[in-house]
């Protein structure tokens, strides 16, 4: 079993860092007033507002503010800003013991991703795979269900999916029970072939994306079959995948055509419509806890990512 991290407490300071790239920070600082209703205090990291091209500061500068909110006592967790790109180019840098001796709550996804499954396999923390300050909370349209994913970083709770947040399909029959991981599929894809490649063995795979056409997820899923990876898994939960429309080519498979070629006849359970990933509202989830995929009743069951 992981390494949970201890819960918050009203009144803790919680981390802000932006691993990928630049933030919009008109959004961020929006954000903390819902921060400030949680109880919580909260310190920037000092790359936060640099621009490096497409990157929020140098690599040496975002891994600096990573190494820095681990090792500090008074941070209780860490919550990202954003995505977009850039958090897999200093992976290879990551003092992965450090956050091992000090787990903390680690709060964020799209391209993040690749941080959950490197933390996940090398520091064997759990982390939190849930939407973001500037990317999610600065926005208008922030959701009441997701401001309340946040309880869970409060409180041990198991948390359960059901048909009454939205409406869920079968792909494939059966209940499997395993650690729950992934995330962004582009990002587990570009882990393949790295000392950071997904684990999925006897696990429960997320997957979830964004503007990406049906041929490009077909491409995906099919870098994650033809390296065991969709045959390792107990099952598959499969979160949103905004802007999946086709639009360079006028004849196209749909979507659903493509997850049900991958994931249907694999005999393993698969579900989808869980609202997981850049949308609202945003249900999130603690990575490397164990969980429990109910294809038959459409449900999904997650035990505490804190402790």
């Amino acid at each position: 079993m992981k390494v949970r991290p201890k819960r918050l407490q009203k009144g803790d300071t919680i981390g802000i860092i932006a691993p990928s790239s630049p933030p919009n920070l008109d959004q961020l600082k929006r954000s903390f007033t819902f921060l400030e209703e949680l109880g919580l205090s909260y310190k920037m990291g000092r790359s936060v507002e640099n621009v490096y091209g497409y990157l929020a500061g140098t690599d040496e500068e975002r891994l600096e503010d990573l190494h820095e909110m681990f090792a500090d006592p008074s941070i209780a967790g860490i919550i990202c800003a954003g995505g977009g790109y850039g958090s897999a180019r200093y992976a290879d840098k990551i003092d992965y013991q450090l956050m091992h001796e000090y787990p903390k709550i680690f709060w964020g996804y799209s391209d993040i991703t690749f941080l959950h499954t490197s933390m996940n396999v090398y520091s064997d923390i759990v982390t939190f795979h849930g939407p973001m300050l500037a990317s999610d909370v600065g926005k208008d349209t922030f959701s009441d269900l997701s401001k309340k994913m946040f309880q869970q970083l409060f409180e041990p709770m198991e948390l359960h999916y059901t048909e009454e947040i939205s409406p869920l399909e079968r792909l494939s029959a059966g209940v499997a029970r395993g650690e729950l991981t992934g995330g962004n599929l582009s990002l587990l894809a570009s882990g393949i072939g790295t000392k950071f490649e997904v684990d999925t063995k006897g696990k429960l795979l997320l997957i979830e994306d964004i503007g990406e056409e049906p041929y490009r997820i077909d491409g995906l899923l099919n870098q994650l079959r033809q390296s065991g990876k969709l045959e390792e898994a107990a099952g598959f939960v499969i979160g949103d995948f905004k802007d999946a429309e086709p639009k360079k080519r006028q004849v196209s498979l749909s979507l659903d055509e493509v997850l049900d070629h991958y994931l249907g006849h694999l005999g393993k359970p698969a579900v989808k419509g869980f609202k997981i990933g850049h949308c609202e509202p945003h249900f999130a989830v603690p990575l490397g806890v164990l969980a429990e995929l109910d294809a038959d009743n459409l449900s999904l069951a997650i035990l505490p990512g804190v402790e």
